[in-house]
């Protein structure tokens, strides 16, 4: 948008100009000949500016407002005016592998995440390390959602183990030794701040009891591996399997919001114990996917998968591996991880593989 009127909040003089009096937003605008578009980053720093935004747009003077935030919990804290019905809501993932087409590397995603800010760092690792201190941390502190930023931190740290897994929010309180209630009010904070996610249990029309806790995710892969504590009692597989798996529920959940959230991302688990990682249902698909951070599939690996397709036999049954060959197994297809990732594309429905083993193109 190089001919929008700018306001950025994050500038200390515009920040104080504005949180003075909002109404010189609408003397700016009003001002203006040639510029109909506004830009307004970080508006939640100053919320009373949504009432002006509001006033203009009723006026129904040509302008277009695009207003950009990191945190709407500011916003929904002071019952700001949210231009329900005037607005429409999109969200900025990490970068998917299909933008980033050649440039995408599996095994350095799996380290460094997909963040556009650490993609492009010339030293991505420091970026990495730096971030939960001088984004998080500082977030938070500044806008006093928390009194005591130590357990705060201890927090993030405990979190981090439940990451590709059932949330526990009392084992969570009991790592970082405080209230449950407080590791509640915490995490919402992070869902708040964009920052992590939790999938909840596909029960549709189950013939079988599930479980009901849902799964906790670092909103990159990155970003848990920068927060995951990694001592000699940890197995550097069982780090890297919960990132690839956090990998690919970030890319399936930018699919499901780039594709106007048609479709919804759950996980299934009974209650005697079968899991699949993740079911994309909606009108659009009907996926079961399994994520294994292994080179080889052994027949257990598809255990999960049959015992979901035989309950809904509607479904297409994935398992992604981290092979070089596509395989077709019970009914299952097996695929690379890294392909399926650079073939799941937003602007698509459906995903091309090419030739299956026996010659036939396929597609889901």
């Amino acid at each position: 948008m190089p001919d929008a009127i700018w306001i950025d909040l994050l500038e200390a003089d515009q920040f104080r100009s504005y949180s003075a009096r909002p109404e010189r937003l609408k003397e700016l605008v009003l001002a203006e000949t040639g510029k109909k578009i506004v830009v307004i980053d970080e508006i939640q720093k100053v919320p009373d500016l949504l009432s002006v935004v509001h006033s203009l747009i009723e006026k129904k003077l040509g302008f277009r407002f695009i207003l950009t935030g990191s945190s709407p919990r500011k916003l929904k804290k002071t019952g700001a005016d949210l231009l329900a019905g005037r607005v429409i809501k999109q969200a900025f993932h990490p970068f998917m592998a299909v933008e980033l087409g050649r440039k995408f590397n599996l095994n350095s995603a799996l380290k460094q995440g997909l963040l556009p800010l650490v993609f492009s760092a010339a030293a991505p690792e420091a970026v990495l390390r730096t971030y939960a201190s001088l984004y998080v941390r500082e977030e938070v502190q500044a806008e006093g959602l928390t009194r005591n930023i130590g357990n705060f931190s201890r927090f993030l740290e405990a979190v981090s183990f439940s990451h590709g897994s059932l949330l526990n929010t009392s084992n969570v309180a009991r790592d970082c030794e405080v209230e449950r209630k407080t590791v509640e009010t915490y995490i919402t904070i992070l869902e708040d701040f964009l920052l992590a996610y939790r999938i909840p249990v596909f029960s549709k029309k189950a013939k079988r009891a599930t479980i009901t806790h849902p799964k906790f995710y670092y909103f990159d892969a990155g970003v848990y591996r920068s927060l995951r504590p990694c001592g000699p009692l940890d197995r550097p597989e069982e780090i890297e399997g919960a990132a690839l798996e956090g990998l690919v529920a970030q890319h399936l959940t930018a699919w499901s919001s780039y594709r106007g959230e048609k479709n919804k991302v759950y996980f299934w688990r009974t209650a005697a114990g079968s899991e699949v990682d993740f079911v994309v249902y909606g009108e659009e698909v009907f996926w079961a996917i399994e994520v294994k951070n292994t080179s080889k599939i052994r027949p257990e690996d598809l255990r999960s998968l049959r015992s979901f397709k035989s309950e809904y036999p509607q479904s297409s049954a994935f398992l992604l591996y981290r092979g070089k060959e596509r395989l077709k197994k019970d009914n299952v297809l097996c695929i690379p991880c890294d392909e399926f990732l650079l073939n799941l594309n937003p602007e698509k429905i459906q995903i091309n593989y090419g030739p299956d083993p026996d010659g036939k193109v396929r597609s889901e």
